[in-house]
């Protein structure tokens, strides 16, 4: 995983928080990042209905979707983000001995269990939550987020 999730993530809380347009430069500030990484980030949440643009003096992006329906899974999937993995694997397939050989396999369907539940977990974690949960005025409990 990298950071992209979390940009994606505290971008939709402060858009929605905003109930306006917000341009890049706004947004990064915000989330003390650069202009050009949010812009690449909101447009693959465009590209997936996450959020909206609006053009002109006052434009920016928008998200004016129902927070309590938007999950980060949705985030999560507009971003093709992967939590659980390795960028190394052991073993050889074609070694004689099993554990060489099989490890690998193990290992990634280890990796994409762990992936799966993490995905769960998002599902149950909107827009709405956390909002409600920076700002307070909430009926979700402390453990739910």
């Amino acid at each position: 995983m990298n950071s992209e999730f979390t940009i994606a993530v505290h971008a939709l809380v402060f858009l929605n928080h905003k109930k306006e347009s917000v341009s890049s430069d706004k947004l990064a500030a915000n989330i003390c990042t650069n202009p050009a990484r949010v812009r690449k980030i909101m447009g693959k949440l465009k590209k997936r209905g996450l959020i909206s643009t609006k053009e002109g003096v006052v434009g920016g992006y928008l998200f004016d979707l129902d927070p309590s329906k938007v999950t980060l899974e949705d985030i999560s999937r507009a971003l093709d983000v992967q939590f659980v993995s390795s960028s190394w694997r052991s073993g050889d397939s074609n070694l004689p001995c099993l554990v060489a050989s099989g490890m690998a396999g193990i290992m990634d369907d280890v990796y994409g269990k762990l992936d799966n539940l993490c995905r769960d977990y998002l599902k149950q974690v909107t827009i709405e939550t956390i909002d409600q949960k920076i700002f307070g005025h909430s009926t979700v409990k402390e453990n739910e987020v």
